[in-house]
């Protein structure tokens, strides 16, 4: 039974009727007319513009407190107290070149130690690592750096220190007996405190936080560059320095900056394993010394009022000078490397 369109049908609207719904224009959607969904935008973006500026005026409050507390040390000793190494409250003589000089030499060693072993990890858990291995390994790893600061430096002092002192210091004096340069690093007595023994201890403690870091960055590089180069021949190590270090090197000096951040702000573990000694009598590795945050710790709740307590302030004003410095160079580095990368691209 065949069907007829009445007379009066317009064609144009039969075919807008009788068109499949693909072939339609899609209509934008009405534009909502009132609500709270403006309101809420702006009280976001208040809330999220008082957060960035109660974070740069607490961080301007901190700087102004730390100068305000040094001013009678910067007004008595000026930039002189940098370069000052004696260290005395009895006679109220204060200069803070060993302090500084402990909490550099400490962080350095920290990093060459922690770095190629953080890679290692990194490259073996993302790399080499059997996959019923690879999970509870990097939580073992993880779970490092949840352990405190106070326990790292009690076992460094009671078990580690001993061990350094007969295991490592002792041969190495027996070794380089005589020798100039060789003898001086590893010259004092073997009692397993000192500058390598803090560093040591420093270097466990950040390892967790560069290897985590490297882990994941080399997580997100493309699989197929990385199978790419396997396919043109290149070893793992190939893939590693030519393909995943260069796609990921902005991620890897991040959480190497990481680690030297901690490392010069750590305090408890640094203390027990220092030596605490105020002198920079000798450059050995293995004499004792002492840091920022360690001077920090024993001295300030003892120290009365005066050029003393100002002296502390002045130090803590140093590490907070040094961290800023440290901080600003890894940004410049991540710029000048990200301005690189956009170059070759």
């Amino acid at each position: 039974m065949s069907s007829t369109l009445p007379a009066t049908q317009d064609p144009q609207d039969l075919n807008a009727v009788i068109s499949p719904p693909s072939s339609r224009q899609a209509q934008p959607p009405a534009p909502r007319r009132g609500g709270s969904a403006p309101i809420v935008d702006r009280l976001f973006a208040w809330a999220s513009r008082g957060a960035a500026l109660v974070t740069l005026g607490l961080l301007l409050a901190i700087l102004a407190s730390l100068v305000f507390g040094a001013w009678p040390a910067i007004r008595e000793y000026g930039p002189g107290f940098f370069i000052n190494s004696t260290w005395d409250p009895v006679g109220e003589q204060f200069g803070g070149l060993v302090m500084i000089y402990g909490t550099l030499a400490t962080s350095l060693i920290a990093l060459l130690i922690a770095v190629p072993v953080s890679f290692g990890i990194a490259l073996f858990l993302t790399e080499l690592s059997p996959a019923w291995l690879k999970r509870p390994l990097g939580t073992a790893i993880e779970l490092l750096a949840a352990v405190p600061s106070i326990v790292y430096g009690m076992w460094g002092l009671l078990v580690f220190g001993p061990i350094l002192a007969t295991w490592v210091q002792q041969p190495l004096q027996a070794l380089f007996s005589g020798v100039p340069l060789l003898g001086t690093l590893v010259s004092g007595p073997p009692v397993g405190i000192g500058l390598l023994s803090a560093g040591i201890i420093l270097a466990i403690m950040i390892i967790p936080f560069i290897a985590a870091v490297m882990r994941d960055v080399f997580e997100v590089t493309p699989p197929m560059l990385k199978e790419s180069a396997y396919a043109l021949g290149s070893t793992t190590w190939e893939v590693m320095f030519k393909v995943v270090l260069p796609y990921t090197k902005s991620g890897v000096v991040g959480g190497i900056m990481l680690g030297l951040g901690r490392a010069i702000g750590e305090t408890m573990a640094v203390t027990f394993v220092i030596g605490n000694f105020n002198q920079l009598d000798s450059v050995s590795l293995f004499a004792p010394a002492n840091s920022i945050t360690s001077a920090l710790a024993n001295e300030f709740a003892e120290a009365a009022s005066g050029i003393h307590q100002a002296s502390l302030m002045y130090l803590g004003l140093a590490l907070f000078v040094i961290t800023f410095v440290v901080l600003a160079l890894s940004k410049l580095l991540l710029a000048q490397l990200q301005k690189g990368e956009g170059k070759k691209s």
